[in-house]
């Protein structure tokens, strides 16, 4: 099945400067929003109480909210969680010196006589744990990146690589950038989606790289048409793929519950911006860096060896 025809011929190479100045545009706007905004940290980084319960018949979010805050939870995050009638209860730290909150505590603030609640979970991660989850996390992607590089030097060559890289670190800072800009929630599901669009982002980006090869072998033609030749053959690709994995996870996005949210979110924007870049980045940049045939021809042997050769 094919979107496009094999022998298509969009110049995307023709606009690519335009494509890399909204690029980096993107990354700027992405990392601006970064600094200033920050991230709406979730209690997986903050530390605090996260409590599920489940009503007997279906609740109001913010009724559930006042009754916490009635009876002197202050702060309180109330989300519904799977169905109607169960939610889940966010507390953030408490003041030094108070006693950390419950679960049964939490259950009976929220519950009314006409709708009790029964107990789901309750958890409670520290300060610490908070700040070791976050430095978990970004030795975690440090060490996707370094793979990545790694990976794609050993398969291609070093100009790819660094085309590779960079256009992945693109996705995933115009991704975090999302959250940074909305203000949603940002907690280890989200880190976990970010990490899964960086995947995603060089899996896509390789194909293209393999067909840019392929066609640097095969084909005498300039490099800028080489590269043309090769975005507009794996095209249908391109789109296929990404549309199968968007239906996934709008189907997680839609029907996955709150919980799984947010991760379900940074894919969408993931998997938007990574097949937006594999066409209009990923290439633009190798033109950039002055690929050419000589890059992917084997390197000749010493010329000792070769002069003993009949």
């Amino acid at each position: 099945m094919e979107l496009f025809p094999h022998d298509s011929n969009f110049h995307f190479m023709r606009v690519r400067w335009v494509s890399l100045a909204m690029a980096a545009l993107l990354m700027f706007v992405a990392i601006a929003a970064m600094a200033v905004n920050g991230f709406n940290y979730a209690l997986d980084f903050t530390g605090g109480t996260v409590t599920e319960l489940k009503f007997e018949k279906a609740v109001d979010i913010e009724q559930v909210r006042k009754h916490l805050v009635e009876r002197g939870f202050d702060g309180a995050e109330v989300r519904s969680f799977g169905t109607a009638s169960e939610v889940v209860v966010r507390l953030p730290l408490r003041a030094q010196g108070q006693k950390q909150v419950s679960g049964i505590d939490v259950q009976q603030a929220a519950q009314t006589a006409d709708n009790p609640a029964a107990l789901l979970r309750s958890d409670f991660v520290g300060p610490q744990v908070g700040k070791e989850l976050a430095i978990n996390g970004m030795y975690a992607a440090i060490f996707v990146v370094l793979g990545f590089f790694g990976y794609v030097m050993v398969r291609f060559e070093w100009k790819f690589a660094a085309a590779a890289i960079i256009a992945t670190l693109h996705d995933t800072v115009i991704c975090a950038g999302w959250f940074a800009l909305s203000g949603h929630e940002f907690d280890l599901a989200v880190l976990a989606g970010i990490l899964s669009v960086m995947g995603y982002s060089i899996n896509d980006t390789i194909v293209v790289f393999d067909r840019v090869r392929e066609n640097f072998r095969n084909l005498r033609v300039e490099p800028a048409e080489v590269l043309n030749r090769s975005v507009n053959q794996t095209l249908s690709r391109t789109v296929l793929t990404s549309t199968v994995a968007m239906l996934t996870v709008l189907a997680l996005y839609i029907f996955g519950g709150q919980s799984l949210r947010g991760m379900a979110e940074s894919q969408i924007i993931g998997i938007i911006v990574g097949t937006l870049s594999s066409i209009f980045v990923a290439c633009p940049l190798l033109l950039w860096l002055g690929v050419t045939k000589q890059d992917l021809m084997p390197r000749a042997k010493e010329d000792a060896e070769l002069a003993r050769r009949p």
